[in-house]
């Protein structure tokens, strides 16, 4: 996962909003989101990598969130840990923060940004074993740690709220979507915030050239992964899959989700399919 905004607790109602693009190479095997149960039984509502198990980014019947995106830099040396075995750690809720945290050897894994959240708590935190000030230098041996209160977040390949261009687009996306949700809605078609998203999400328009980010690859590269919809087909690389989901509690009713995903096809630059796959899940 390459690029997210997410919203939390934004407005009454709505304790969750986010909007996702996953990139990756694609050869590796993945499955679409749906519902699986991990090894500890608990059914989790998120794609997953079919070669080393983990997710990117789902949501546990429990109530977890957790979302993962890796941090770009010179050094593409995998880790000794799939990345993906952190979020899917989370989802499992067998651990509280504090716990998974002790549990993590930061240099055992690639660079990478992780948000932890908890629905029914209101509790949520972001942890990197890159350095914020240096993310692109490679993973350190602690790990960084934010607190996480309401308001609008940004993550895509560097620290969190890092102001990339395409991280900034998608979070002005997303306080246009805000303003535009409708919570009286009970159609999966009919919503504005969907339709806002995913517009921003199927952006393939690059950074201008003095606003290129510097992570220390070459320029060109720069410039081809500054999008928020990325198409490399020469290097058989690119946006995979597009989610948007929404987390919604009215009155006293339980909180539920509603999640919007488009895959997409390696060799197609843009959306393949004009409606996407819908899924939901009770908390």
């Amino acid at each position: 996962m390459c690029l997210i905004a997410f919203a939390i607790e934004a407005r009454p109602g709505l304790p969750l909003l986010l909007a996702a693009n996953r990139d990756e190479f694609f050869e590796r095997p993945t499955a679409a989101l749906h519902r699986w149960g991990t090894d500890g039984g608990v059914e989790v509502l998120a794609g997953r990598d079919l070669r080393d198990g983990g997710t990117w980014l789902g949501v546990s019947e429990a109530g977890r969130v957790a979302m993962l995106t890796n941090v770009r830099g010179p050094d593409a040396a995998s880790g000794v840990r799939s990345r993906g075995e952190l979020a899917t750690r989370w989802l499992r809720g067998a651990l509280d923060e504090a716990a998974m945290v002790s549990e993590i050897d930061p240099m055992a894994y690639a660079g990478f940004n992780l948000v932890v959240g908890d629905l029914h708590r209101g509790q949520w935190a972001w942890l990197s074993n890159c350095d914020p000030a240096r993310p692109h230098a490679g993973p350190q041996s602690t790990l960084a740690q934010q607190t996480l209160d309401r308001g609008i977040y940004g993550l895509s390949n560097a620290s969190l709220d890092t102001p990339w261009p395409k991280t900034l687009r998608l979070k002005a996306a997303m306080q246009t979507a805000l303003q535009t949700s409708d919570l009286s809605s009970t159609s999966a078609d009919s919503d504005p915030e969907r339709h806002t998203l995913s517009a921003a999400l199927a952006d393939a328009t690059p950074a201008p050239a003095d606003r290129l980010p510097a992570s220390g690859i070459d320029s060109a590269r720069e410039r081809a992964l500054s999008a928020a919809f990325v198409h490399l087909p020469d290097a058989g690389y690119g946006t995979r899959s597009s989610l948007v989901l929404k987390v919604q509690a009215q009155g006293s009713q339980a909180p539920s989700v509603q999640a919007w995903e488009w895959t997409h096809l390696p060799n197609t630059p843009g959306w393949t399919t004009e409606r996407p796959a819908y899924a939901t899940l009770a908390l």
